[in-house]
């Protein structure tokens, strides 16, 4: 006879069905796991037979032949533990043979036989759901599946002997509950900011309409300030956002006793991160820091100081808000639509823009020049903010701090998202959710230059060479300014302050 149990595989943040066959036949002692596993899968043969023994029960001496079905789809992960175990346990007798109907399943199993948490439960959850199905999960991971549905039958056991207890019925496990994560702390204010207005204004545009940023100037002028502020002038997470977001967290098993949190990601990888930890990948498919931060911040400070291949990746994703990770055997797609903060200085020493400085590495411009093409100008040509940001006088440190905070700043921001968010739902597109994201063919629809407004921008095209990635950007740029003013149109106020902000990608890309 076959044991069949349900579980999962990942392939990207989506959870495919795997059908664990396990076979009690006679013939040599052995325990064999087929199906295209990797390591870990191979291994936890000694994991299931040590947690079993430590239940009390003890292998048959019999061939235990375990399949892993589709056997040509990779199988990555030590989740295979627990319904391996459970199908070998149902073919000895140890729990009743229909017990597993309808449930799947998925765990690691310690020595003693205690269920050890995995990655991937909420995927592996909604998946679940959608098929009609339960989920047994370890118990640590619970509060996680819960959020799934509040219609599937969870259970979430604390080890093997538990879960055969509540099979037999001597012990019933209840259902877990969803699990908030209490915020620990408040965001700094912007209010901490003495002085950089401009960049504070640049800041709320970027924050109201989902815009990238990119701050330059020199060391010590509260670029990196500026950045660890965003997050409190941003909305919380909508219960779309909030559901694509843990699940990315959860596949890559930053789910923290499978507590969820409506804050949005902040991410800041340190400049001598990869290719593959910025985008995801490796030897086991991962998620990056660019998915972790889906409809959160992606900060890069120092911003040439990456390297400039990891940096160039970055390219596909600003404008798909998805990454694909192919492999020679497999392939998977990670969301990233991430909102990009940079900041780097205006050169290695970091004062080329200081008057009356002296470089010693010779002429200031020229030392600008060679530090700035690491920067390609594809990638600069996806920021829609470029800000130089000047140095902190003394005479700005002793002034009082500012009247306006980040709470007041966040109020306005939370105006222009509402608007932004009737608007898309009025054109029928409910999935786009600020400025930022919206296709060209939409962004024509939704902003109307007059004829003073077209002459603008007809004047910069030409002064500011810009491409028609550039020009469709500035008029989400300007369309996010006017809902900022709560203006229905786009007006030439609002273009010229979007143009103005691009007006540095050209100086850049002519260092460059």
């Amino acid at each position: 006879m076959v044991v069949r149990v349900s579980t999962v595989a990942f392939q990207g943040i989506e959870a495919q069905a795997v059908d664990v066959q396990v076979q009690l036949s006679n013939g040599s002692v052995v325990f064999n796991v087929v199906g295209l596993g990797d390591k870990a899968v191979a291994e936890s043969r000694e994991r299931v037979r040590s947690a079993l023994v430590s239940s009390g029960l003890s292998l048959p001496a019999k061939r235990i032949t375990v399949n892993l079905a589709p056997a040509d789809m990779p199988k990555e992960g030590s989740h295979y533990d627990l319904p391996i175990a459970l199908g070998v346990m149902a073919a000895i007798g140890a729990i009743p043979s229909d017990a597993l109907d309808g449930f799947t399943v998925l765990g690691e199993l310690a020595l003693d036989g205690s269920i050890s948490p995995v990655a991937g439960v909420l995927p592996a959850a909604v998946a679940a759901s959608v098929r009609g199905r339960g989920l047994i999960c370890p118990e640590e991971c619970g509060p996680e599946a819960a959020w799934a549905s509040a219609d599937i039958p969870i259970v979430a056991p604390r080890s093997l002997i538990q879960l055969a207890n509540h099979f037999k019925g001597t012990q019933v496990l209840s259902r877990p509950a969803p699990a908030i994560r209490e915020k620990s702390g408040s965001f700094p204010d912007l209010r901490e900011i003495k002085g950089q207005e401009s960049a504070k204004r640049a800041l709320e545009i970027a924050a109201a309409g989902g815009h990238n940023i990119l701050f330059n100037g020199p060391p010590g002028a509260g670029k990196s300030m500026l950045a660890a502020r965003l997050p409190s002038i941003l909305p919380p997470l909508t219960p779309r956002e909030l559901l694509e977001v843990s699940m990315v967290h959860s596949v890559a098993g930053a789910l923290a006793g499978g507590q969820l949190t409506d804050r949005r990601p902040f991410r800041a990888p340190h400049h001598s991160a990869s290719m593959p930890a910025l985008v995801g990948g490796g030897t086991h498919a991962r998620p990056g820091e660019i998915s972790l931060a889906h409809h959160g911040v992606l900060f890069l400070d120092e911003l040439p100081e990456f390297q400039p291949q990891a940096l160039d990746a970055l390219r596909q994703p600003l404008e798909t808000g998805e990454v694909a990770i192919s492999r020679a055997n497999h392939r998977c797609v990670y969301p990233a639509r991430f909102q990009l903060v940079a900041a780097m200085n205006p050169c290695r020493c970091g004062y080329a823009l200081e008057p009356g400085y002296s470089c010693r590495r010779g002429e200031p411009k020229r030392c600008a020049q060679a530090y700035q093409t690491r920067l390609s100008g594809p990638l600069l040509d996806r920021i829609d903010l470029h800000l130089e940001v000047p140095a902190v006088r003394a005479s700005d440190l002793i002034l009082p701090p500012a009247s306006e905070g980040s709470a007041e700043v966040a109020a306005r921001v939370a105006v222009a998202r509402e608007l932004q968010r009737q608007r898309f739902d009025r054109l029928e597109r409910p999935d786009i959710l600020c400025n930022a994201a919206a296709p060209a063919p939409l962004v024509e629809k939704i902003v109307h230059l007059d004829s003073s407004g077209m002459d603008l921008v007809r004047k910069a095209s030409e002064k500011l060479r810009l491409s028609a990635r550039g020009f469709h950007r500035t008029l989400r740029l300007a369309r996010t300014i006017a809902d900022l003013q709560g203006s229905p149109n786009v007006l030439r106020g609002h273009l010229a302050e979007a143009l103005s902000y691009r007006a540095a990608v050209d100086h850049q890309e002519a260092a460059a």
